[in-house]
């Protein structure tokens, strides 16, 4: 395997990952890689170095920013972002294996779309949890972490695409272990007040 094909393979898997967690960081690290001549994106991403997109990008992911750090709007906007973020993922994923061939450019917008999904459950299965505690600073925390990852993550996938696809086969393995056991903690607050509404119905309706 050529290393342009390594190198356009991490950037798809990449883009699939970090969409997950915020898709608008996405677009702007790569947009911004490719205005600063930092690296060449296949022609099919080359759009995202446009001064429109990066600026739209850049007032969208100040917004999620701040709807990011305050406990349950997190929850809100992470379930609104669905329709985004799984799509900007596919999309993105896409894009970037799009000048290898058609069938190849194909399995990475699926491979892209899954990986955001996975990535965007786990942010929300963990944000959901998070909620529970009384105090806000783990959401900061939480967000500026997904973040930092998000820059992280896809600068690596830029400049050491072999070390970033060796971590993401980590952590595949890592989320195919948790995704279960924390949705199962997710829910656990859900299921609590649900047997609670079910113990306090009939008392309410032999009061009456």
């Amino acid at each position: 395997m050529s290393a342009e094909t390594l190198a356009a393979i991490a950037v798809a898997l990449g883009a699939g990952w970090a969409s997950g967690l915020n898709a608008y960081a996405a677009v702007l690290v790569l947009g911004g890689a490719q205005r600063l001549g930092l690296v060449a994106l296949p022609p099919d991403l080359q759009i995202l170095a446009s001064s429109w997109v990066l600026a739209v990008a850049a007032i969208l992911f100040a917004l999620n920013f701040l709807a990011d750090k305050i406990p349950y709007v997190d929850s809100v906007n992470d379930l609104l972002h669905t329709f985004v973020r799984v799509p900007a993922g596919a999309l993105l994923a896409y894009g970037a294996a799009a000048g290898l061939s058609q069938e190849v450019a194909v399995i990475a917008g699926l491979l892209g779309g899954t990986l955001a999904a996975g990535t965007h459950v786990a942010k929300t299965g963990s944000r959901a949890l998070i909620n529970t505690s009384p105090e806000p600073f783990s959401n900061i925390v939480a967000s500026l972490v997904e973040d930092v990852s998000v820059f992280g993550g896809l600068a690596l996938a830029l400049s050491r695409p072999i070390t970033f696809l060796c971590l993401l086969a980590v952590f595949i393995g890592l989320l195919v272990w948790l995704l279960p056991k924390l949705v199962r903690l997710a829910a656990k607050p859900l299921r609590h007040l649900a047997s609670r509404r079910q113990r306090t119905g009939p008392e309410h309706g032999s009061s009456t």
